[in-house]
């Protein structure tokens, strides 16, 4: 009885994770383009609860919600919105599991929000050239992209480091 109360109680966590993820993509896609920006550049707020997921629950449940992430977007946005969403979070996600796990790695939580914004824009480079059929973008778009992964990387990382705690004491409590 015991283990299926707290299998419950994960899927009503994960739930609530799911919930956050999918309204901080959909604010998100509300921002208006800022000048001087990258076209379609967001601050990434979605990727810290994916980040929190990888580092408490593990690479399943970060996937899950990757997944949960690009198929909101295919429904909400279209087809090329899911397809660049998988792309970018599939990679950020792989780098969050494995630098989250890794004891070698120890550059904190900003370190590895800034390498998961930039693997999250090297997956939606990669994508935007397979659907435009232009690698010219690498080199003309990418440097802008890396640049705004760094301080959005920096943001989420920030952000995971000050909401950890209050998270993982809801953890605790359930």
């Amino acid at each position: 009885m015991n283990t299926k109360k707290s299998k419950t109680k994960k899927v009503a966590f994960l739930g609530i994770m799911a919930a956050l993820a999918l309204s901080l993509s959909f604010l998100e896609s509300l921002i208006p383009p800022l000048p001087g920006l990258p076209p379609g550049a967001k601050p990434g707020f979605s990727n810290v609860v994916t980040m929190f997921l990888a580092s408490s629950f593990g690479i399943g449940d970060a996937f899950f919600i990757t997944v949960l992430k690009a198929v909101f977007a295919g429904i909400t946005r279209g087809t090329t919105a899911m397809f660049m969403s998988a792309a970018g979070g599939f990679l950020s996600t792989l780098a969050a599991c494995i630098l989250l796990r890794s004891k070698k790695f120890n550059s904190g939580y900003i370190g590895i929000g800034i390498i998961c914004a930039v693997c999250h824009n090297i997956g939606q480079l990669i994508a935007a050239c397979i659907i435009s059929g232009t690698w010219a973008l690498i080199t003309g778009y990418g440097p802008l992209l890396m640049l705004f992964a760094v301080v959005t990387g920096f943001v989420t990382g920030t952000t995971l480091r000050l909401v950890l705690p209050a998270l993982e004491k809801t953890i605790n409590r359930t």
